[in-house]
């Protein structure tokens, strides 16, 4: 069974798209989005208007002139109808309006309402308050008692960088989305009255739907080769690889997701139900389990979430495997190892028992 499904999936190009290139595609496009394009720095562009030049203003006008993550889109202040029009159109992420009047006054920041609460805004927001505390104890004559130093730190090697942290969460996501949508071709057989005919055979289908998982482990280890070459080649990322981990992680994540995929092939009747089943998955799992920021930033009602979902588990260990070269001594590893395995053998029994209990006649 196993042989006969290796030349099934060799045979068919599309597979091969799908479960190779598909991903490579899919992860460049992340990479790019939420890892900035190779790029190590932020910026912010902003405007400047001082409808009432005056001392204070131009105080401020040239603290913000040096401040690197700040690109000003003209060197001098525009009108403050300028600038408005400019962040409507966003054409620039702030508008700042500079104090009318020297001493007691306002510094005006008007931001897009759609960018609001992004990322962006708050930072804008926090240098430029930043900047009026000390313009404020300037004007006081006092000076700063207490100054920030900010260091960060990892478990992983010092050139670990957060693209490193998406690479990674890629390829566990990868690998789970080739598991979940690889046994798509066992509704195909029963479309096409092939399953049916397989269950008039002595053939048992607990042992072909372990066939067709096997296959997905095989291919899965191609795909984590590709895409991390692809990470290294391309996005230059760093690896820090514990074989032990890595091994165990993948071999027990890889057959974890190709038994959902087996569970959802045998309850659906058609492909379009089986897509469904395995989108809906996936899209659940993919923004709720790592893959692409901390699980922690969740709000508290979704924290449970994540601790149940196998990608979590999944993700993590592909991380330690990879990137922070953690060894399987860890309790963490092996609690993350034992759910994944009760999601495998119960997604696997189920459907093995389903498979079981449908008569020849409902196979298709």
């Amino acid at each position: 069974m196993f042989a006969a499904q290796v030349k099934t999936m060799f045979r068919d190009k599309q597979t091969w798209f799908w479960s190779l290139f598909f991903p490579i595609i899919l992860m460049v496009l992340f990479m790019i989005i939420f890892g900035g394009g190779g790029s190590s720095s932020f910026k912010a562009t902003i405007a400047v208007a001082d409808p009432s030049p005056n001392a204070s203003s131009t105080a401020i006008l040239e603290t913000l002139k040096q401040i690197p993550v700040f690109e000003l889109k003209e060197d001098q202040p525009v009108t403050v109808d300028q600038g408005r029009d400019w962040v409507e159109q966003e054409d620039v992420d702030a508008l700042i309006v500079l104090p009318k009047t020297e001493g007691v006054s306002e510094v005006g920041l008007i931001v897009n309402r759609a960018s609001e609460q992004s990322a962006t805004t708050q930072a804008v927001s926090s240098i430029l308050n930043t900047i009026v505390q000390q313009a404020n104890l300037s004007a006081v004559g006092a000076t700063a008692t207490y100054t920030v130093s900010m260091e960060s730190i990892t478990t992983a090697a010092d050139d670990v960088k957060y693209q490193d942290f998406l690479l990674t969460g890629m390829i566990g996501l990868s690998v789970a989305q080739g598991g979940l949508f690889g046994m798509v071709e066992i509704v195909d057989m029963r479309k096409r009255g092939l399953l049916k005919r397989l269950s008039m055979t002595p053939a048992r289908m607990g042992l072909f739907g372990l066939a067709g998982m096997l296959v997905r482990l095989m291919l899965g280890i191609i795909q984590i080769v590709c895409l991390a070459l692809v990470g290294v080649f391309a996005f230059g990322a760093t690896l820090h690889i514990n074989i032990f981990s890595l091994v165990i992680a993948f071999i027990v994540g890889a057959l974890v997701f190709s038994a959902m995929g087996y569970l959802f092939s045998s309850f659906s009747k058609t492909m379009e139900a089986y897509m469904g089943m395995a989108n809906i998955a996936s899209m659940l799992m993919m923004f709720l389990s790592g893959v692409f920021f901390p699980i922690n930033t969740l709000p508290d009602w979704l924290q449970i979430v994540p601790k149940i979902i196998p990608l979590t588990y999944f993700v993590d260990g592909m991380r330690d495997g990879l990137i922070y070269a953690n060894g399987i001594a860890s309790s963490s590893f092996w609690m993350g190892i034992g759910i994944m395995t009760i999601w495998g053998v119960a997604c696997y029994l189920v459907a093995s028992q389903v498979y079981k209990s449908k008569s020849i006649s409902a196979v298709r």
